[in-house]
């Protein structure tokens, strides 16, 4: 596991092996790239190495072999990490893998949230770039991961520019989704995630699929209320968002009219229909895997710049609260919850 001569383009370490991670990187393995997975779960890095990493879904079984460790296990440095940890972990994992990154090496943030912000502090900017994904997949069980639907993927340096380095990162994940955009605004799909993000939270309060919440008539004016907060914070900042897959940030806007973000929201219940992958991550987090959610690495962006730029964003602010009541079992999965955030909005207006 030691030092190569000279950067290998093909030889990748992926830090953190569940759902965006093992996706990413088996379908790397399948191609021919040297991938190392390091994860924090010992019982799935064990299962990797006795057993390889399954991913099972709608596109068929892959299964790949590949050397597994836990942080404290590895040894060695990499040109290419790949950080695709839970928000909330991000911190914690730049400081373990910056002794593993090789002296020209490069970071890339495959992860929600605004986390390159976070690895800044702890590995120099210049060396970390963004990589915005919605694709849909879940951990299922050690060694197992399900990819449940194709989504955006993108890439893009901090600073916008079009190096050679993200070019070449560009044809890597390439291997994985074919259609990966090169973007100079990768923030701005960050941003809008932010966006489509605090929705799927709202879904995730209650126990319906994201399709069945998303298209409820009496919920769809607190959606609309939710992705404006954010767009409004988001312009505050000087960000401008981007389109992904049915997420329009432009119906969004503060003057837009209520038409276009029905029709926005219409065109991700159709997206999320399509795919084998009915719940979000988010909801898995809360009902299954009874374990903290990413709501403070990604919704608390929006406070805290909402807070900075003088922008309120009160649907946010207590959505984050019905989420940490969630986690802490004082509240229940249901659509009262979302009753409340109706009343609220209501009581605004």
């Amino acid at each position: 596991m030691g030092q190569v001569n000279g950067p290998d383009p093909r030889r990748i370490l992926v830090w953190g092996a569940g759902a965006i991670g093992g996706t990413v990187g088996a379908y790397l393995v399948r191609d021919g790239y040297d991938v190392t997975f390091v994860d924090v779960a010992a019982d799935h890095v064990q299962a990797i190495k006795e057993r390889g990493l399954s991913i099972t879904g709608p596109f068929g079984d892959l299964q790949v072999a590949a050397p597994a460790f836990t942080p404290e296990q590895l040894t060695g440095q990499w040109d290419t990490i790949l950080l695709c940890t839970k928000a909330q972990h991000t911190a914690q994992a730049a400081q373990a893998l910056a002794p593993h990154l090789g002296p020209d090496g490069a970071v890339v943030s495959i992860q929600n949230g605004l986390n390159p912000l976070i690895i800044n502090e702890h590995i120099p900017a210049g060396r970390v770039l963004g990589s915005f994904v919605n694709f849909g997949a879940d951990y299922l069980e050690p060694g197992v991961v399900q990819y449940g639907g194709r989504g955006v993927v993108v890439i893009g340096e901090q600073d916008g520019q079009l190096t050679e380095r993200v070019k070449q990162l560009h044809g890597v994940l390439q291997h994985f989704e074919p259609d990966a955009i090169l973007s100079d605004n990768v923030f701005g799909y960050l941003w809008s995630k932010l966006a489509y993000g605090a929705l799927l939270f709202a879904t995730a309060v209650t126990n319906d699929s994201i399709a069945d919440a998303l298209d409820r008539g009496e919920d769809r004016a607190m959606y609309t209320e939710l992705g404006r907060e954010v767009m409004r914070v988001a312009l505050a900042h000087g960000v401008t968002p981007e389109a992904f897959n049915g997420f329009d940030p432009a119906a969004f806007l503060p003057d837009a009219g209520d038409a276009a973000a029905a029709q926005s929201l219409d065109e991700m219940v159709a997206f999320n229909r399509r795919s084998a992958k009915t719940h979000s991550g988010i909801w898995r987090d809360l009902a299954v895997r009874k374990r903290s959610t990413e709501v403070d690495a990604q919704l608390g962006w929006v406070a805290h710049f909402g807070q900075q730029h003088g922008v309120p964003t009160p649907l946010t602010a207590r959505l984050i609260g019905q989420i940490h009541e969630i986690e802490a079992g004082t509240r229940e999965l249901s659509r009262d919850n979302l009753a409340e955030l109706r009343g609220l909005l209501q009581g605004q207006l």
